[in-house]
């Protein structure tokens, strides 16, 4: 299935919540060994406890990295884990570059038999680093989100200069949503998604203007900052077209015993916050 109608219905069955995958060893619940082995079971117990509420996960690779070939191998595991779960893997590596690398980039991650479903990609080369993602995108049904609006703090220092009577993200939300209709689904969302922090409620509204036929990526809820109210600006009217991610709120709920417990009731209040927002 396209990925973009993949993504609506996955958040009108569920909801449209995205739990962050990052798990820090020393954060590990009790009772839960602190390396590869011990990430592999707390990301398949936060799985577990999320997958009736969540339509996505999002497992950010330097957490994996971060384990060497140890940890690259527990990334590419939980992916599959939570595919088989019913949810869409989104994952978080930010990747770019040109020509052959580029190229490798979007085979490793956005490839056919590959069980991720989209990567998050900055665009800061150009086109020459986005177009064979598209390609991957449109051949073989995956999605990418390309950094718009960042959610930190410092995102202002390149993305809010002022280039005309606009300024750098304002640009790029237009260059990405030309690059999105040429890969339109069902639902009149494309493959090509933005990251648009929730910590800029503003900037996000006058963005899903610029982007109408864009899926919007928002991070930055829960401990960064960001509330339902904030990222109800990403949505179109019908309370589609985006997914709020949380990381730390829901897979730090509780170190201990009832960690699970507590991650499956963090997303669920997430999702009701979500929606009585949207109302």
């Amino acid at each position: 299935m396209h990925f973009a109608d993949a993504l609506t219905e996955a958040t009108k069955k569920k909801s449209p919540v995205c739990v962050g995958l990052d798990p820090k060893v020393d954060a590990l619940p009790e009772g839960i060994k602190k390396d590869a082995s011990g990430v592999l079971t707390f990301n398949k117990g936060i799985i577990d406890a999320v997958k009736d509420t969540a339509c996505c996960v999002k497992p950010q690779l330097a957490y994996y990295e971060l384990l060497g070939w140890e940890g690259m191998k527990v990334f590419f595991e939980t992916c599959e884990y939570a595919k088989k779960q019913g949810l869409l893997v989104i994952a978080d590596g930010k990747r770019n570059d040109i020509g052959s690398t580029c190229e490798a980039y979007a085979d490793a991650y956005l490839g056919k038999d590959s069980t991720i479903d989209a990567l998050t990609v900055n665009p800061y080369l150009g086109s020459d680093g986005v177009k064979p993602f598209m390609e991957r995108c449109k051949k073989n049904d995956k999605g990418i989100f390309i950094l718009v609006k960042t959610s930190n703090a410092s995102s202002g220092e390149l993305q809010d200069l002022p280039v005309g009577d606009e300024v750098v993200h304002e640009q790029l939300a237009q260059l990405v949503e030309s690059w999105a209709t040429e890969l339109l689904g069902k639902s009149n969302f494309s493959s090509i998604g933005a990251v648009v922090g929730a910590t800029y409620p503003e900037e996000m509204k006058y963005l899903r203007t610029l982007m109408p036929h864009v899926p919007f990526l928002i991070p930055g809820y829960g401990a960064q900052g960001g509330t339902a109210a904030d990222v109800k600006h990403g949505f179109i009217p019908d309370g589609t077209g985006a997914i709020v991610n949380a990381s730390r709120s829901i897979i730090n709920a509780s170190k201990g015993k009832d960690w699970k417990e507590a991650a499956a009731k963090a997303a669920s209040e997430m999702a009701e916050e979500i929606k009585l927002a949207l109302k």
